[in-house]
């Protein structure tokens, strides 16, 4: 897929966490002490990931997995321990330099290899299993449908990933946002139903072969995403 939408987005997003946020995100995903607000992300986005790697299999030896936004990488670290053949990609090289940092020199039984790149480039090849959080949910709702339907051409198990569902409380906060200098905005998430998210995943001819399955939202302080999973049928 490639079309202008999701292109142009796609480099706004580089943009903005390779250069302007990049320190907030290096210390947003550690352990250092960070603001009462950024501390409820950090919280939100713990337990997000732990629903997400639950909804893996325990043990995911001889797996190929694709981490789609990986970001700074502990996603993809606690799959590499479980056996898992890490692919680990995103869009902000600044954020894969901090991931490899971050590796330590013994991941156990699997391995993660992180790229700056175009999570949809084929050349990743062919997974068992897909993970996108919080890595689509600056897509306006058909660019998201288009990108899972890529990924689920290369993909024979699970694909999970997580959206931002439309609630009044994210409405209030894109509205605040808007208020802001747009040099210092980050990229406007684009909240969507959860009923329209999946009429739209039905209706798209590449994914007739799977479907919506677990689904889960977290809501901690300034922190809101729900995970979808979607299956072979």
């Amino acid at each position: 897929m490639a079309n202008g939408s999701y292109q142009e987005r796609r480099e706004e997003i580089e943009t903005y966490f390779d250069r302007t946020a990049a320190d907030a995100w290096r210390k947003l995903t550690s352990d250092v002490k960070v603001s009462r607000i950024r501390a409820t992300v950090r919280a939100g986005r713990d337990d997000m990931r732990a629903t997400l790697l639950d909804w893996l299999p325990a043990d995911l030896s001889g797996k190929r997995l694709l981490d789609a936004g990986c970001g700074t990488g502990a996603l993809a670290l606690e799959a590499a321990r479980r056996g898992a053949e890490v692919v680990a990609i995103d869009v902000a090289p600044t954020l894969i330099q901090i991931a490899k940092e971050r590796t330590p020199n013994d991941l156990g039984p699997g391995s993660v290899h992180f790229e700056a790149g175009d999570m949809l480039d084929p050349a990743h090849g062919r997974f068992d299993h897909v993970v996108a959080m919080d890595s689509l949910i600056h897509y306006v709702p058909s660019d998201v449908v288009k990108v899972l339907a890529g990924l689920a051409g290369r993909t024979s198990g699970s694909i999970i990933f997580t959206f931002a569902p439309k609630t009044p409380v994210l409405a209030v906060m894109h509205a605040v946002g808007q208020l802001f200098p747009r040099g210092n905005r980050s990229p406007a998430i684009v909240p969507v139903g959860p009923d329209r998210l999946r009429t739209l995943l039905a209706a798209d001819p590449a994914l007739a072969g799977w479907r919506a399955q677990r689904t889960k939202r977290i809501a901690v302080g300034f922190y809101t995403s729900q995970a979808l999973e979607l299956v072979p049928v």
